[in-house]
């Protein structure tokens, strides 16, 4: 599922609609809905990625699960949780997990 549809989605099931996702993206319902009209007049990397941080899911073949893409990098991502046995295999199934998001890249 692309993100538009992910959005789209995200507006149909939200008691709020448009203003409900635009709060939970933290971006105005202006431009949502400019979004969504296929009206933005700039780039939408930005808000592509905020919606595919709040509504897409991947499977997780540890929790034999689906999660969110947010719990699966706070997973995958963090650094090896030495105090906790179960979490420690969590983390190392997350390694070599073909869903494994990438690192983001900070600007230097």
């Amino acid at each position: 599922m692309n993100w538009l549809d992910l959005l789209n989605k995200a507006v149909a099931e939200h008691p709020r609609g448009r203003a409900g996702v635009a709060e939970a993206l933290d971006v105005s319902r202006t431009t949502i809905s400019l979004v969504l009209d296929d009206k933005y007049p700039a780039k939408t990397d930005k808000i592509e990625a905020k919606v595919m941080d709040m509504y897409a899911r991947v499977p997780c073949p540890h929790l034999n699960e689906t999660i969110s893409i947010n719990a699966c990098r706070a997973h995958a991502l963090r650094a090896a949780p030495t105090n906790s046995p179960r979490e420690m295999r969590h983390w190392r199934a997350c390694q070599t997990c073909a869903c494994k998001p990438e690192e983001k890249r900070h600007a230097a």
